[in-house]
């Protein structure tokens, strides 16, 4: 009986489909067990065998965790708005929610094909408005809320109110804008409607601002900084400059001490931990006031070293800082102004990655210094932010690196006459604090003194002459909320007389209205400027034509929409209770389910997602809501899938090609090919080749006897380099559970590795054998006969590493050890069902189709299809997993090597329990050792027991 992936391997999927095996409860005795992916764009590429590596690690776990008696939540779902899909509307005028279901229908057939064990009940899209919905419900939520120092948690923006009302804003402990007018209760209660909503602006969690952000007009839209890449866009790559618009912000800096410290209470990585660290950047320092010369104008810098204040030389502002345009001389204005615009086209990124091409141009204006009075000039220069901190810097060449590249760029520069001479010869950074001009002057209070006692002075100090306080800071900054696209959440706002205004949440969702066109508008606006019904009726409490706008009570909508993150912020709470119409999840079930045990997904989210989702987690457990503080417990990056992209060898100048082992011959160039259409030796079918693409159809072909072999580089998996390859067509030839078993045999999780389909063959192997201890040409085999202590012992081996591979997430030597088993109870040929009852459950979380498929004949004793199966049938998932029993391991018997006079001559197997005596006596019985002996007796006869045996002549 024959082993036929394809007929097992559908049955079963269908059979859990059908029977929704997978489905958690929410209600349920068993200990809960979450075990989540970071869920997938859908793209309308598919997938490629490097996407699977992670969800197959997730369900390994999930499987084996159910056999171990967990309620596991294994849910699926699609991150679905998105810019791709929108790129692709603008391009061919089709609409992105189909585009998008179409895609998610060929993922969702993958990802069935290759037996994921998902609780599909609970599927969430991003992009359907019973998901958004509640997305909007956490938006308003966020804008009715302000964060308290105070109390070091979120609290209802009425309770803001209530202090105003009674007190003014004088001893309000807030996280909020800077430079916030102080005002009394008197003032509040006769501010108007208007004013007051524009003060509690600069106070709550999601607020307009107008915010530098990255701006690519060929896409019409703001970008993050992880869709920018070499200061173009990711999708597409195109020009991004840096600009001013007014946006919907989040205030997550309010949480920047939470976010730091919660690292110290979750598994992920070391690696993972220090990436957000330094994202958060927390520094503890000082905020010092300079004021400029001849200006009522004050330059405010952050500072971790206030202490080395009498070594500043000069002041370098962001580019894009406030003050640029007011301070910048007439006779400078020129040289800034192209300097400015020169600064907009390079990303934040690549801002501060650059130390070795800093520059900038001097303002001409001067500060003064806090204590000596001595004129600092001001210089604006792009390795400053103007996000980051208060977008100034104090320079201390000597201290910084960045400052002394920067003051090395001010050799033969004009405009500073004064300290010009001083940068005219190379010096090392060390020999700069001693140069000339840049002694510590004037320091009187400072000498002697180290770091931390000079600090505590030097603040004392600007503080007594009202220049300066102690403060900490952190690099994080609040993120951009806003995207000028069509594909995302709608914003449930409505504006009155400019301001914002939250629509009721029993009205929701605030559902995407139809365009025409996906573009932005003639003037500028966001597409949803297209829409022709996108205002909003406050009697009615709907969404009416636009031409109905009174600004009395219709008034126009948000035409931005939210970010792709919005929705990915808190998905994993919409899977606790996917269905619920009344609530985004119900006390129950975020009770239950608590937060994510295990998480799995790539590092490139190791910031944004990750940081974004943290913070909305900690604001709904400030608001009753999160059962934790902390949404993942457990972390773990897989590597990466890499392409083995195949390599011809075109002669310079000609349309010919030559192959490998013969290029050096003649001068060449590179070109990639498919991989699908080359073998496992290397060789490519060139009447395919031919018919892929016209350049190569008239192509000559130099080949070695008759074959053309192609080169090979390791490389990203992407279609690019033609070098993906469809889980679909390995599922076809070897089967989902080969798949599975060679993803993990690759390698460590955690790291990259290369894809090679010629090493896939030997784990199709490795089924079949598996297969055959179960079956032979008539049917099933297995006895129920008492299995030999060798058998036991390959057993529980296997237990043993397979239960520590998954606890320790090392799915590749499992694969490694299942090899190992098999061979050696083929070898004892063993039928036992003793046996091959729990190898099929123990196999079952790497390969279930086929596991599925043995238990149901070891239970039933025959092959039956889905209709068929008994009502009380329990599959394999409900069988407990096998514990180790060490008894099996432990040694009765030790193969003694026999030597004589030092050479081995035979083995003999002996049990462990006899003494060196008996074992003399056995050995000098031994047919072999008489015939060795020869009639002579041995002098002296050596036994260490346990060990070795040998008689000396």
């Amino acid at each position: 009986m024959k082993y036929f992936h394809e007929q097992i391997e559908a049955k079963w999927q269908e059979y859990w489909a059908k029977n929704q095996t997978f489905a958690a409860s929410n209600n349920s005795a068993k200990p809960k067990y979450y075990v989540l992916d970071m869920f997938p764009y859908p793209s309308g590429a598919g997938l490629h065998v490097g996407h699977p590596l992670g969800y197959i690690a997730s369900d390994i776990v999930a499987r084996y965790k159910r056999h171990k008696g967990f309620n596991v939540l294994h849910p699926q779902g699609y991150d679905s708005f998105g810019l791709p899909a929108e790129q692709y509307a603008i391009q061919t005028g089709q609409h992105p929610e189909k585009t998008t279901r179409e895609n998610i229908a060929r993922y969702r057939e993958q990802l069935d094909k290759i037996g994921f064990s998902f609780d599909w009940s609970r599927e969430v899209r991003t992009s359907n408005a019973d998901y958004y919905k509640w997305t909007q419900w956490i938006f308003i939520q966020l804008f009715n809320s302000w964060y308290n120092n105070d109390t070091d948690k979120t609290e209802d923006i009425s309770t803001l109110v209530s202090l105003f009302e009674k007190e003014g804003n004088a001893t309000v402990n807030a996280v909020c804008d800077d430079n916030i007018a102080s005002f009394s209760s008197n003032e509040w209660n006769a501010f108007s409607s208007d004013e007051q909503q524009k003060i509690l602006l600069q106070y709550r969690l999601t607020y307009l601002a107008e915010t530098e952000v990255n701006w690519c007009p060929a896409l019409g839209t703001v970008l993050a900084n992880d869709e920018i890449v070499n200061g173009v866009s990711e999708r597409g790559g195109h020009p991004v400059i840096r600009k001013k618009m007014t946006q919907w912000s989040m205030r997550i800096s309010a949480f920047a001490e939470r976010l730091l410290q919660g690292l110290n209470d979750i598994d992920w990585t070391e690696s993972l931990k220090e990436s957000q660290r330094n994202w958060i950047g927390k520094s503890v320092g000082a905020m010092v006031t300079f004021n400029l010369k001849e200006s009522n104008h004050k330059i405010e810098v952050f500072t971790t070293r206030p202490d080395t204040i009498f070594g500043v030389t000069f002041m370098t502002l962001a580019p894009e800082h406030d003050l640029v345009a007011k301070i910048t001389t007439p006779e400078q204005k020129a040289a800034v102004e192209s300097y400015i615009e020169a600064t907009a086209k390079r990303s934040e990124r690549e801002r501060m990655a650059d130390v070795k091409t800093i520059s900038g141009v001097f303002t001409g204006a001067y500060a003064e210094h806090p204590f000596t009075k001595e004129l600092i000039p001001v210089w604006i220069g792009d390795y400053v932010l103007a996000g980051y901190g208060t977008g100034a810097v104090m320079a201390v060449p000597c201290g910084d690196e960045r400052d002394y590249a920067f003051a090395n760029f001010f050799k033969g520069t004009n405009g500073m006459p004064e300290i010009k001479n001083i940068f005219n010869q190379d010096i090392s950074q060390e020999a700069f604090a001693a140069k000339e001009g840049f002694e510590l002057v004037n320091s009187d209070f400072l000498n002697g003194l180290g770091y931390k006692e000079g600090t505590k002075k030097a603040i004392e100090a600007l503080e007594k002459l009202g220049q300066g306080k102690g403060k900490t800071n952190y690099r994080l900054r609040d993120a951009v909320f806003s995207r000028q696209r069509y594909w995302g959440e709608p914003f449930p706002v409505y504006y009155v007389n400019g301001l914002p205004q939250m629509i009721d949440s029993k009205y929701l969702p605030i559902v995407l209205p139809e365009v025409e066109k996906y573009l932005p508008t003639e003037d500028g606006q966001p597409p949803l400027g297209n829409a022709t019904t996108w205002a909003w009726d406050t009697k009615a409490n709907n969404i009416v034509s636009n031409d109905l706008i009174d600004n009395t009570t219709i008034f126009p909508l948000e035409l931005n929409t939210m970010p792709g993150w919005a929705g990915s912020s808190w998905y994993w709470m919409r899977y606790m209770d996917a269905q619920n119409d009344n609530e985004f999840a119900s006390e129950e079930a975020l009770k239950y389910w608590q937060n994510v045990d295990l998480y799995i997904g790539g590092s490139e989210h190791a910031t944004g997602h990750l940081l974004y989702s943290r913070f909305w987690n900690k604001f709904l457990k400030d608001i009753g809501f999160a059962p934790t503080e902390e949404p993942f417990k457990k972390l773990i990056n897989q590597g990466m899938i890499l392409g083995m992209s195949a390599l011809v060898y075109r002669i310079s100048g000609t349309n010919k090609f030559v192959s490998k082992n013969l290029k050096n011959d003649y001068e060449t160039e590179e070109l990639r090919v498919d991989v699908n259409i080359v073998n496992a030796s290397d060789e490519i079918d060139l009447d395919k080749l031919r018919n892929w693409l016209p350049e190569f159809k008239n192509a000559e072909f130099i080949t070695e006897k008759g074959k053309y072999i192609v080169g090979r580089e390791v490389e990203k998996m992407s279609k690019r380099w033609y070098n993906v390859v469809n889980p679909d067509d390995i599922c076809n030839e070897y089967g989902a559970d080969t798949l599975r078993l060679y993803e993990m045999f690759l390698g460590p999780l955690e790291q990259a590795k290369p894809w090679n389909t010629a090493g896939i063959t030997g784990v199709y192997g490795f089924l079949k054998k598996l297969w055959r201890l179960y079956f032979d040409d008539n049917g099933l085999v297995v006895t129920n006969d008492e299995p030999t202590p060798e058998m036991y012992k390959s057993l529980h081996k296997t237990i043993k590493k397979v239960t520590e591979d998954i606890e320790n997430f090392s799915f590749n030597t499992s694969v490694s050890q299942f090899m190992i088993c098999v061979n050696e109870l083929s070898q004892l040929k063993c039928r036992h069902r003793a046996i091959l009852e729990p190898l099929a459950v123990i196999i079952s979380p790497y390969a279930p189709h086929i596991a599925e498929n043995l238990w149901m004949w070891l239970t039933l004793g025959k092959e039956v299809i889905n209709e068929d199966l008994p009502k009380d049938y329990k599959g394999i998932s409900e069988v407990a997993f096998p514990e180790f029993e060490a008894k099996y391991l432990v040694e009765s018997e030790k193969e003694y090597p026999v030597s004589f006079n030092g050479k081995m001559r035979f083995t003999i197997k002996l049990p462990l329990d006899l003494t060196p005596a008996q074992i003399e006596e056995i050995v000098m019985k031994d047919e072999r050792t008489i015939a060795q002996l020869a009639g002579n007796i041995p002098k002296k006869v050596i036994i260490v027991p346990g060990k070795i045996i040998n008689l000396v002549g």
